[in-house]
């Protein structure tokens, strides 16, 4: 029974990050999406929150859990008993990336492996950083994230601007 990990910061989840959520589940017995809490950044989005809007996107596959993590990546894959990392690419530069922490990751722990999955081309462009942006100065963010998210970072940033 293959179970994999698929980690990120998800700050906010995009159509994007939602593609390769899905392939994976199709691809896999079971995958966790592990939500990052990373302390040297500061999320539009708490975990928590970031962990809702997960669940209730991927409330469609059955095989998907959501649970966020801090520390390592492959403390928090054998925790929960996982055999592999999935890691989505957009591009090239993504790829370099990817490869360096996988490389060290398998150092750290040589029993788990990491499967990029590349995205589909029509979010190859797309990050959550530049949906933040878009967002921030009032721009359509409608074709970059699923309706209930994109609603929640509308609300948010209308929240933060008082």
């Amino acid at each position: 029974m293959a179970t994999a990990v698929y980690p990120g910061s998800f700050d906010p989840v995009t159509l994007g990050h939602l593609d390769i959520i899905e392939r994976s589940a199709k691809m896999m017995d079971h995958v966790i999406i592990g939500v990052l809490k990373n302390y040297s950044k500061t999320p539009l989005f708490s975990a928590q929150e970031r962990v809702n809007m997960l669940k209730s996107i991927t409330a469609h596959l059955d095989n998907v859990e959501v649970q966020s993590f801090g520390g390592l990546l492959v403390d928090f894959v054998h925790m929960n008993h996982a055999d592999l990392i999935i890691r989505g690419l957009r591009a090239v530069s993504d790829f370099e990336y990817e490869l360096q922490v996988a490389q060290a990751n398998r150092v750290i722990a040589t029993d788990i492996d990491t499967i990029f999955l590349t995205t589909n081309i029509k979010y190859s462009y797309l990050s959550s950083s530049i949906v933040k942006e878009v967002a921030a100065f009032g721009g359509n963010i409608n074709e970059f994230l699923p309706p209930s998210v994109a609603d929640q970072v509308r609300k948010k940033l209308s929240e933060q601007k008082g």
